[in-house]
């Protein structure tokens, strides 16, 4: 039996990022465990946000956040990169899927990995599975410093891809506009079915959560 801990250290996880998958993983389970009248299948909730970003340091820009780079320091993550990409190859997507596998999660944690991230909320907003839902609002709440609002990570997440966004073409202008329009619906959606509200998912409670998922068991071993 491996924890997630045990599982990041096998894949040289970055501290940060490991930080960030907890995190969400804790904000799934917290709005899981307060969905009534509906079950939902926990554990899957909570491996995807444990494992969606394992390959994220093959698009990493490792200058962003230099705090994340300590205390290993920027070379030593530079060459982690570089091992990612010539064994996983230049998709992150594709890399954190395989990764999933290699670790032997459950085909449907491993569905609802390949189905979150921005780009897909509009896919998202539509789908029926719950656990999907939750997952993806999850990882929109959890910013690189913690839980924050989901209109401040909006924001957040337009300033930091400002200049990046100055070159897109207008169509996927609108495709950006959808996925946000998408993520405000899957938020009113998934607390439509709580006994909570958006104001209860805060850094301070899912805090305590997100330290004991460190140690959450995988029951299979690293293939």
């Amino acid at each position: 039996m491996r924890t997630a801990r045990d599982i990041y250290e096998h894949y040289r996880i970055m501290p940060g990022l490991a930080l960030h998958q907890v995190r969400v993983a804790a904000v799934g389970k917290m709005i899981a465990r307060h969905i009534v009248e509906k079950e939902v299948k926990e554990q899957d909730v909570i491996f995807a946000g444990l494992f969606h970003d394992m390959g994220n340091i093959i698009k990493a820009d490792l200058s962003l956040f230099p705090e994340f780079l300590e205390p290993q320091g920027l070379a030593y993550w530079q060459e982690v990169k570089q091992e990612y990409h010539a064994k996983y190859g230049d998709d992150e997507h594709a890399a954190t899927e395989h990764i999933a596998r290699e670790i032997g999660l459950p085909p449907s944690a491993i569905r609802i990995i390949g189905s979150m991230g921005f780009s897909k909320a509009h896919i998202v907003a539509g789908a029926v599975p719950l656990e999907l839902k939750i997952a993806e609002y999850a990882d929109q709440r959890v910013s690189p410093h913690g839980v924050v609002s989901m209109e401040e990570r909006l924001a957040e997440g337009k300033k930091r891809h400002a200049k990046r966004r100055a070159d897109l073409r207008s169509t996927q202008d609108d495709i950006a506009d959808a996925n946000v329009d998408a993520l405000r619906k899957i938020e009113e959606q998934i607390f439509a079915q709580t006994d909570i509200s958006p104001e209860h998912v805060t850094d301070e409670r899912i805090a305590p959560m997100a330290e004991e998922l460190y140690s959450y068991p995988v029951p299979v071993s690293v293939r």
